[in-house]
């Protein structure tokens, strides 16, 4: 029974030669000899993570800022027109000669004020996509 026992290990001592590379990895995995190279992907990979979430920060807080400066404008613009517009109704109504200054300053004032807003915006719309 000895030299089998021998004769048994001999063979399984050859089968471990042929089988040693799966082996080594797995009990190199196993006992963590390969955490150094683990911590380094790791590392890599916190970092592509973070700076793509940096990205993503940024491109939210311009969407953010151009979002309120457009709302900012359109109020500011609305507060510069409105009476304007007003008093041009108000002429209007009241039954007032197109032919008086005053309606008609306010006419133009009408038509000249939006006009440079829109030509701001297509500037600003050109400029953003050049």
């Amino acid at each position: 029974m000895n030299a089998s026992t021998h004769a048994g290990d001999a063979q399984d001592e050859s089968r471990e030669g042929h089988v040693a590379g799966p082996t080594s990895e797995l009990l190199s995995a196993l006992t963590g000899r390969e955490a150094n190279r683990e911590r380094v992907v790791a590392h890599r990979t916190r970092r592509v993570v973070l700076s793509s979430l940096g990205v993503l920060k940024e491109r939210k807080e311009v969407r953010n800022r151009l979002r309120s400066v457009t709302v900012a404008i359109a109020l500011v613009v609305l507060l510069l027109i409105g009476p304007l517009l007003w008093e041009a109704i108000d002429s209007m109504i009241a039954g007032e000669h197109l032919a008086d200054p005053g309606s008609q300053l306010s006419l133009w004032a009408c038509i000249v004020c939006p006009t440079i807003l829109a030509a701001a915006l297509v500037a600003g719309w050109w400029r953003h996509r050049s």
